[in-house]
């Protein structure tokens, strides 16, 4: 049935059994016009699935990534900034792990270990970078502390490798997308 086609095909006369105006339709046929369009775009959306670990992701990759440049403009010898610095790293490292974990889970659930096993990676990432991160830049806050004059430097160094690491995800995230996203 070509698709500017209407939906309802009348039927011959003698089919008719009341004077009513839906009477005249065939709706046998109309009801399979309909599964088979529903069938159609059933195959053709996003799977919900995996629409919803994207978003899950995407959410507070996105934030950081909209948040973290504005540390750029104040200096980190300021104490109050530095700490706020490190507390938004640190909520970052905490909240992927807990997305990439249920992320994880989702396509465990779903069936999809090629996606799960990517989202799995996401999450070992933030545990394990947690791990790496939030010492170092500890040590650099306890050393502008002591006076350290090249710790305010050595922690803008740390926050630009935390911000490219985080655009490095964000673009591998966003790219399988098509990949993950589709239901074939």
């Amino acid at each position: 049935m070509p698709p500017g086609a209407p939906l309802r095909r009348p039927v011959s006369d003698q089919s008719l059994v009341s004077e009513n105006a839906f009477s005249r339709y065939d709706f046998a046929a109309l009801a399979k016009d309909f599964t088979a369009r529903t069938r159609k775009a059933a195959r053709m959306t996003p799977d919900g699935v995996a629409v919803a670990v994207m978003i899950i992701l995407l959410f507070p990759m996105g934030y950081f990534t909209l948040a973290s440049p504005a540390f750029l403009l104040v200096k980190l010898d300021i104490k109050p900034v530095a700490q706020l610095l490190r507390g938004m790293f640190n909520a970052h490292f905490l909240v992927m792990r807990v997305a990439g974990i249920v992320g994880t889970a989702a396509f465990l659930l779903d069936g999809r270990l090629v996606a799960a096993i990517g989202v799995g990676l996401i999450a070992a990432l933030a545990i394990c970078g947690r791990r790496w991160f939030m010492p170092r830049m500890d040590d650099q806050l306890s050393a502008s502390d002591a006076g350290d004059t090249e710790a305010p430097r050595r922690l803008r160094r740390l926050h630009w490798s935390g911000m490219l690491g985080n655009a490095v995800l964000l673009v591998a995230l966003l790219a399988s997308i098509p990949y993950i996203a589709i239901s074939a």
